[in-house]
């Protein structure tokens, strides 16, 4: 009898595990990517490449895996740089579980553990993010809460250590400068109109926020006195009332020397505010930004784009095709005071202009000015920026004259039947490259670009575009003299012009080819062909890319982060999928 009860308790247990089971796996979600970024190089004394300095091949990849259940999800991120492709640090040269976390999370409150990944506001004093591209990665890893204890209230907790490409985040080497220091931050934000019952339907919009940062760091210099707890605070609200919407966030950040700011003792401060307007066929929107000594970093000796525990926003025109992005503009931590107008208007269809379908037009104009600074008094002298001291004062709506960037741009959108459609843009710009990108003594960039995307559309599968672009300078051209000693600085200067045909079947494969000339180099030797060619397939979430030929020396930028692209020769290769 005994034995009877044990085998039917075994086969009771075995099919509710069962059942378990299979519900556990019926209610379980199973998503990731992965992507393989390689390169293959060669010499190429067409363009000065006559070493590769025994780097032949560069393997960028990466693999995430995520996993939710209910109120659960958790995920892991592996990465290989075996080794990293040209342009990306050194330091990514490796191969591990990169990033890893664990999220319970009931709507009520929401704990996670491992690698984190969060903003505060627009960023000011804390975000922490990874822009693959980029190779840039300044996740948190230690544990975020997030409460909301009543409705349209959110509050957050994180604290942590960011990462530092694949040094050990226990374990810190001061004989390497690996002295990171411990990040900590609280956020709180209000939504009226969730809380407040009778401005639920409202036209009327309003939420607030405010924001708290702390780094927690060990002093190991021999020069200055630096300060073992840094913090940061911010205030923002956003506002909205039917077709308008304004918001504004303002930061302030005690005295924090550092590498970037050498090593003054000046507090930092961040305003930024938009303004907007749209209904339908009309938008526009205007922002405006004010930064004084606002790098924040979690390790003061940081020089480069890593370990930045916040982000300025930038507020410039975002260009996508070759030419117009050649000079994007980077974010300048220092300071800075910048303003961009953006109008957007679609000329309504059945009209002359407007056609059968509508014409869009864009006008925008960004521009970014230095601030100005007043020198404060070291010793018996006045001094300015001088390390060890204050650095200097500054008043808090005063525009320096050294003007850093503008773009001025225009663009015309048109569908102009079934089988046409056409994209025009004019671009009128002004780029400090001394400032920017560090050529110390080399002239400002001012010039004008144009492109014309125009596509066709052959059949319901098989398309035809066309882009052409050029880029003349207007001071800086074959008959700009240039020394010897900085023949370097103009590997990308003067006029240029760049055409591109690429023929697409729908919904698998794409054929280009390429070339961008810069046929108005000052510099002769530099008056090369980077000509491309490219073979895209595309399956489901699959996407494969071969491209052979050229590439020339520029500046790879994603939201106001920059990294440097030297000149290329050889194939490459990418593989991405998802599931």
């Amino acid at each position: 009898m005994r034995k009877h009860i044990l085998v039917l308790l075994a086969l009771a247990l075995t099919t509710s595990f069962k059942a378990g089971a299979q519900s556990l796996l019926e209610s379980s979600q199973v998503s990731g990517s992965f992507q393989t970024d390689a390169q293959y190089y060669m010499l190429d004394e067409g363009i000065g490449i006559t070493d590769l300095n025994g780097k032949k091949l560069g393997i960028n990849g990466f693999g995430k895996v995520n996993y939710a259940n209910g109120n659960f999800s958790a995920g892991i991120r592996f990465e290989a740089f075996l080794p990293e492709m040209n342009g990306f640090r050194k330091e990514l040269n490796g191969v591990g579980l990169a990033n890893f976390f664990a999220t319970y999370d009931n709507g009520f409150i929401g704990m996670t553990v491992g690698d984190i990944y969060d903003q505060f506001g627009s960023g000011l004093v804390f975000r922490s993010y990874e822009e693959w591209s980029l190779g840039m990665d300044n996740a948190l890893r230690g544990a975020r809460v997030v409460l909301r204890p009543a409705k349209g209230v959110t509050l957050k907790g994180v604290y942590g250590r960011q990462r530092y490409f694949w040094a050990p985040y226990l374990e810190r080497n001061f004989a390497t400068d690996d002295y990171r220091g411990i990040v900590r931050g609280v956020d709180a934000e209000w939504d009226l109109n969730q809380s407040v019952t009778a401005l639920n339907d409202s036209k009327f919009k309003m939420s607030i926020g405010g924001s708290f940062v702390s780094k927690k760091q060990v002093n190991q210099s021999m020069f200055y006195n630096i300060p073992e707890n840094v913090g940061a605070a911010a205030a923002r609200i956003n506002l909205g009332y039917g077709n308008f919407a304004f918001s504004t966030e303002y930061a302030y950040k005690i005295n924090d020397p550092s590498a970037i700011n050498n090593f003054i003792y000046k507090e930092g401060q961040a305003l930024m505010a938009s303004l907007s307007y749209s209904q339908k066929g009309f938008g526009a929107v205007l922002q405006v930004k004010r930064i004084d000594n606002m790098s924040f970093k979690s390790m003061y000796t940081g020089k480069q784009n890593d370990l930045d525990i916040n982000f300025i926003p930038p507020i410039n025109y975002t260009h996508t095709h070759s030419l117009p992005s050649m000079y994007t503009y980077s974010t300048q931590p220092n300071g800075e005071m910048a303003a961009q107008l953006q109008v957007n208007y679609t000329i309504p269809k059945g009209t002359a202009l407007g056609g059968k379908y509508g014409t869009k037009l864009t006008f925008n104009m960004s521009q970014v000015n230095d601030i100005v600074r007043d020198s404060v008094k070291y010793g018996n002298a006045m001094a300015l920026n001088e390390s060890g001291t204050l650095g200097y004062t500054s008043k808090f709506f005063a525009i320096s004259d050294h003007r850093f960037f503008r773009d001025i741009n225009f663009e015309i959108d048109k569908k102009i039947n079934k089988d046409w459609h056409v994209t025009a843009q004019y671009i009128n710009l002004y780029y400090d490259i001394e400032t920017i990108e560090g050529h110390a003594g080399s002239p400002v960039v001012k010039a004008n670009i144009g492109f014309l995307d125009v596509t066709y559309k052959i059949n319901k599968k098989q398309s035809l575009r066309l882009e052409l672009q050029g880029l003349w300078e207007n001071e800086v051209h074959k008959g700009y003299e240039v020394e010897e000693s900085e023949k370097k600085d103009f590997q990308k200067r003067g006029d240029w012009a760049f055409a591109l045909l690429e023929y697409s079947i729908t919904p698998h494969w794409s054929f280009s080819i390429a070339d961008k000339w810069n046929y108005g180099n000052p510099v002769e030797e530099y008056r090369d062909h980077y000509f491309t060619g490219t073979i895209t397939y595309i399956h489901e979430a699959t996407r494969v890319m071969l491209s052979a030929g050229r590439q020339s020396e520029g500046v790879v930028c994603v939201g106001g982060v920059c990294r440097t692209v030297p000149a290329s020769s050889g194939v490459s290769l990418t593989v991405s999928t998802s599931f």
